[in-house]
């Protein structure tokens, strides 16, 4: 006996609220939930959810008056920001450690950072001879170090 074949027939979704449109984009924009977890949790179809996406996306853009470019350029701008406040950050540890003899970049920093502070620290050693950053003896010359002979 020979089955029927049903035709096949187009699942039909409730219009969604522009409320759950924004809700649902500002979900899996911000990391909470996935489009496919939205997807099922919603009933509503994973490329739908890609369209409202692109379309919120565009939305705040034109909301904003940023162009890609501009928030390209803006973002390197802060690039350069942060990258000036870790090469000062690290040139205090760097002379902070030289002060005070302790390697405190190695045990408490990634060894990426730690290298770079440790690259800081020597240079700052052959700029200054052997003179620390107060200006004050940091080794002593081997001249220096030797006990003078008296002739008695």
């Amino acid at each position: 006996m020979k089955t029927q074949k049903q035709p096949w027939r187009k699942k039909t979704y409730e219009k969604a609220t522009l409320e759950l449109k924004l809700f649902v984009v500002d979900q899996i924009q911000n990391g909470q939930i996935s489009t496919n977890f939205a997807s099922k949790k919603y009933d509503v179809p994973r490329t739908t959810i890609g369209y409202w996406i692109k379309k919120y996306s565009t939305l705040v853009q034109q909301n904003t008056g940023m162009s890609k470019l501009d928030e390209i350029k803006k973002l390197k701008e802060r690039i350069e920001e942060l990258e000036f406040v870790k090469e000062f950050q690290q040139d205090i540890i760097a002379d902070m450690e030289i002060i005070t003899g302790v390697d405190l970049s190695k045990k408490s920093l990634p060894k990426t950072l730690a290298k770079e502070i440790e690259l800081k620290k020597k240079n700052r050693l052959k700029e200054n001879g052997s003179m620390s950053v107060l200006g004050l003896v940091n080794k002593l010359s081997t001249k220096d170090s030797k006990p003078k002979k008296t002739n008695d």
